[in-house]
């Protein structure tokens, strides 16, 4: 494991790894700008567009979440595929199929014909697309941060492999100073006849630019040496059964650090967008301009509690964003019922302080679990099979809580116990800061030894 142990090594190159940094953000922020896009779209555009009107506001952005959801159930699968194949054949080259994938469906979201043209069709392709997109983004996660955490120091894993976290909100970001400009420009009726089309459109050009960049990396050292011992073993079960098999705990941990904050997250940027229009009345305008500070404010925190996760550990850290979150709901609604700008910019930079103490060193926890040999595959069945019961249903079951019951109490309720299991997992959890890869792998041949030799005695 001489090759391998090349990410641990005091002598890495650091300009290297920033390059790999640059590399795995820009294929991620090309990505979320293109999935969170979608989000706030189903607000502001999609219920009004795609659906025929309901009965109520409400009805018809249920509706458009629903299609959002869909994103969510592709997106385990896309984990499943992509991570499978990219155990085998490398990181890099998945990560630019799935680039071009989500960068080709965002673009035909924005050539799709209206309701009013083809009826149920509408939101028929639309489903399509939505699904091809997060099918996607499963695969995307994974192969980004782990490009990153293999290729960094075990003492500061922590906080490189925050990086690619952090073109979550740059993403997003991105997305709102584009919805930003155009409803700024446009007339409302603009907007929804074709200025909303401009935002999917432009995702081809940012793709291409996140392509280029991701072509001049490699995959690193310590899945090269991997890669080479499993042609040598002939071995091809790296796959999610595999991963289920012999690491069942790694798998169940990250799916219960995943489940409170993949629900705080779509509540603080995608739900509140609902709140805020519908509930409480404001502009959708003032509502861009405090996500977009609050996207700010997050893409500066994640990689400071990346950095906090190597000095401190990553499971202090994780547990105080979990019980934090959980208090998130009772407070944050109240503040935005006040309608006073101030106010309501502050719930949401405080829900996403909140969401980064448990988001930023998810990708070093997560690798530190699995063997390089199905890494990607853990990694990603861990990470997205929980968005399709967390992230996929929390703007639904909060809209729908809301329409029943008129109050947001409930919805803190939910978040709570979201944050509560979650809070749990972290508890059971391993600390692993500054863990071996090398070691972890190394563990790993020797127990498969074992099982060779105990196979072989008991024939």
């Amino acid at each position: 494991m001489s090759v391998g142990s090349a990410a641990g090594d005091p002598g890495y190159a650091p300009s290297n790894l920033r390059r790999v940094v640059a590399a795995s953000m820009a294929g991620t922020v090309v990505e979320w700008y293109e999935f969170f896009l979608y989000g706030t779209a189903a607000t502001l555009v999609f219920s009004k567009v795609f659906f025929p009107a309901g009965t109520s506001e409400l009805d018809a952005i249920l509706a458009a979440f629903v299609t959002y959801a869909v994103g969510f159930v592709a997106r385990p699968l896309g984990g499943i595929v992509f991570g499978h194949f990219g155990d085998k054949y490398g990181r890099k080259k998945l990560l630019q199929f799935s680039l071009v994938l989500v960068g080709a469906a965002t673009f035909l979201m924005g050539c799709l014909p209206t309701f009013g043209q083809i009826g149920y069709w509408a939101p028929a392709l639309l489903v399509l697309l939505r699904f091809l997109q997060g099918f996607a983004v499963g695969g995307e996660w994974g192969g980004a941060v782990l490009l990153v955490a293999e290729h960094s120091p075990n003492r500061d894993r922590g906080f490189w492999a925050s990086w690619p976290q952090a073109g979550v909100p740059a993403g997003n970001l991105l997305a709102t100073v584009v919805l930003l400009t155009l409803t700024s420009t446009l007339s409302d009726a603009a907007f929804l006849s074709w200025g909303w089309r401009v935002a999917f459109w432009l995702s081809a050009v940012v793709v291409l630019v996140g392509y280029y960049i991701r072509t001049k990396v490699t995959d690193a050292p310590i899945f090269l040496e991997a890669q080479q011992e499993a042609e040598e073993l002939k071995s091809s079960s790296f796959s999610a059964v595999e991963v289920l098999k012999r690491y069942p705990r790694g798998v169940f941990t990250a799916m219960g650090l995943r489940f409170g904050e993949n629900i705080m997250y779509y509540l603080v940027v995608t739900f509140t967008i609902t709140y805020l229009k519908v509930q409480v009345g404001m502009d959708t305008s003032d509502i861009l301009w405090w996500l977009l500070i609050a996207h700010a404010v997050h893409f500066a925190a994640i990689p400071l509690v990346g950095r906090a996760s190597d000095r401190i550990g990553r499971r202090p850290v994780y547990l105080v964003g979990a019980v934090l979150g959980g208090t998130w709901g009772f407070f944050a609604f109240p503040m935005m019922n006040s309608a006073h700008h101030v106010v309501v910019l502050l719930a949401i930079v405080i829900g996403l302080v909140f969401h980064a103490l448990m988001y930023a060193a998810q990708p070093a926890i997560m690798a530190e679990m699995f063997p390089t040999r199905m890494r990607y595959s853990g990694v990603s069945l861990g990470y997205q099979v929980t968005s399709i019961v967390a992230g996929s249903l929390a703007p639904i079951i909060a809209v729908r809580l809301l329409d029943t019951f008129d109050s947001s109490v409930p919805i803190a309720v939910y978040l709570a116990v979201a944050c509560a299991i979650t809070a749990v997992a972290v508890l059971v959890a391993r600390e692993t800061r500054g863990a071996d890869l090398a070691q972890i792998d190394a563990d790993d041949a020797a127990q498969l030894a074992d099982e060779a030799k105990t196979a072989v005695t008991a024939r």
